[in-house]
């Protein structure tokens, strides 16, 4: 067993529990770091991420904005499918790219500059829900994306999150089959990270996520979108 990897579930699982992204955005390149090669860390973490997002799902299911879902459904999905498929065959480093989105978005209320930027670039929601799609096949860095899409949109905290929850999941879920068919081997010890990983859920929405204010919950959105777009620029 790998405490190393542990740590990790624990602390992207404490982050997803909040804001419906976080064991895939962050995890993944951490076990990187591990030296665990890319299919490897996906079959660790999708099957956190996949309970976790479900837990959400069935609990605040009515707050779910279908619309923004079925975009992702029809145009992302496919695009994480092919790209994942080809994953092997090219490299690519888009880290730096979405680290400056995410704190362009994060500070889009503040800078007026920001503000005109992405009002141009997020309401096109075809091709932003395609490269979504190839980003986050190619890199799994897509959750960056998404949460940059969702915290643009005028939802509560409850809407916010398990609209990220379900369209996440969905990734994850295409991810996981497509890697199955790939003929790669599961993880031995998925049930036990799936078992943390719902623990740190229920303490983290039980003990945190319920007593802090949509105004709240959207300034700590927008320091998480900063500390992802830092950190993505850092792992460049």
């Amino acid at each position: 067993m790998d405490w190393y990897i542990i740590i990790i579930i624990v602390i992207t699982s404490i982050i997803q529990s909040f804001f419906g992204v976080g064991v895939l955005l962050f995890g993944t390149p951490l076990i990187l770091l591990l030296g665990y090669p890319f299919i490897d860390s996906l079959l660790i973490v999708l099957p956190v991420s996949i309970s976790i997002n479900l837990v959400q799902i069935i609990k605040d299911y009515r707050y779910i904005d279908f619309k923004f879902y079925k975009g992702i459904l029809f145009y992302t999905v496919p695009f994480i499918i092919i790209s994942l498929i080809i994953i092997d065959k090219i490299h690519f480093n888009v880290s730096i790219i979405i680290g400056l989105f995410l704190i362009f978005i994060a500070l889009k209320d503040r800078v007026t500059f920001f503000k005109q930027i992405m009002d141009k670039i997020l309401p096109y929601d075809k091709a932003f829900y395609i490269i979504m799609g190839v980003i986050h096949g190619l890199t799994n860095l897509g959750g960056a994306l998404l949460t940059a899409k969702v915290f643009y949109s005028n939802f509560n905290k409850y809407k916010k999150r398990v609209t990220v929850a379900i369209c996440y999941m969905t990734f994850a879920v295409f991810q996981i089959i497509t890697v199955l068919l790939l003929d790669y081997d599961y993880n031995s010890n998925s049930l036990l990270y799936i078992l943390i990983g719902l623990f740190v859920y229920f303490f983290v929405n039980r003990l945190l996520f319920h007593k802090v204010s949509d105004v709240k919950y959207d300034k700590l959105f927008s320091v998480f979108l900063i500390i992802a777009g830092i950190l993505m620029i850092l792992n460049k």
